[in-house]
């Protein structure tokens, strides 16, 4: 199968190019300075002549914080960006998967999050991503949402990367204790993705790892698997103000993986041992 992927030079479309080859398929990488998903006709243009039958649409504005007063730029790359992209998907018939998140939904639950809850985002960065998801569904009539969370790998700056070079100074560290959500192991969903967009089981999915835990706790898992003896102590949400509103829980269930016959991705601490194994010592990307 020919796959494009965009923002194949991120921390998840790099992950996906490697596993595509690895599934035997010819993944067909763009990153913003060869598609620009904000111009229809690119995107137009750019499929026709590469026939894609599937593209993963991976490119967004993620900026979460940045979002809340670049509102307009948010919603031209997520929503208008997406459009474009589900646009040009159905003209060719391709399958168009696009990448979403758990920031659709308010964080006022108390227990997993099904794919058909009601979104109720509070960012400018989720609300626009939730249009990305209307657009996109109801443009294109072969479509997969995949929401996720919490999302790492090699490739690009994370929350694991974050909390190795703060351990290396040695200072007592603070992390909010009162979000919770899944962390994710970008190659455990690269997999999850590849293996959909070769089926036609359409719809909404949420794939995260499994399980779930506070930042607190990641943090000391972190630490824990890499054997590290760092003064951690938890605090609130408040105690780091930050201009988008966090989801304090954004755990998301995954029935629509098990009702449909996939398997779900391994428990987050299974994901975060193999990204351990995978990054070097020295807590740089490959």
């Amino acid at each position: 199968m020919r796959v494009l992927i965009t923002g194949a030079g991120g921390q998840l479309g790099q992950d996906v190019m490697r596993v595509c080859a690895e599934a035997g398929h010819e993944g067909i990488g763009v990153d913003r300075a060869e598609l620009d998903i904000t111009d229809e006709a690119s995107c137009i243009e750019v499929l026709e002549r590469l026939r894609p039958e599937a593209v993963i649409h991976a490119a967004a504005y993620t900026a979460v914080d940045r979002a809340e007063t670049d509102v307009d730029e948010a919603y031209r790359v997520n929503a208008a960006g997406s459009r474009n992209m589900a646009v040009a998907c159905e003209r060719i018939g391709a399958r168009c998967c696009y990448i979403s998140t758990d920031y659709v939904f308010d964080g006022s639950a108390a227990e997993p999050y099904g794919e058909y809850d009601l979104a109720a985002p509070r960012s400018v960065y989720g609300k626009s991503k939730l249009a990305g998801e209307r657009l996109v569904s109801s443009l294109c009539s072969r479509w997969f949402i995949v929401r996720t969370s919490w999302v790492y790998g090699v490739h690009g700056d994370n929350f694991v990367k974050t909390m190795l070079k703060l351990a290396a100074t040695g200072k007592p560290l603070k992390v909010v204790d009162d979000q919770t959500g899944s962390p994710t192991y970008t190659v455990d969903l690269s997999r999850f993705l590849v293996r959909l967009i070769e089926t036609e089981r359409y719809g909404i999915y949420h794939a995260t790892g499994g399980g779930s835990c506070t930042w607190y706790e990641f943090a000391r898992a972190i630490f824990e698997e890499r054997g590290l003896q760092v003064e951690l102590a938890p605090c609130s949400t408040g105690e780091f103000p930050r201009p988008a509103p966090r989801p304090a829980y954004s755990v998301l269930g995954a029935a629509a993986i098990r009702t449909n016959g996939f398997q779900e991705l391994p428990h987050w601490r299974e994901g975060l041992r193999a990204f351990l194994k995978e990054l070097p010592k020295d807590g740089t990307a490959q």
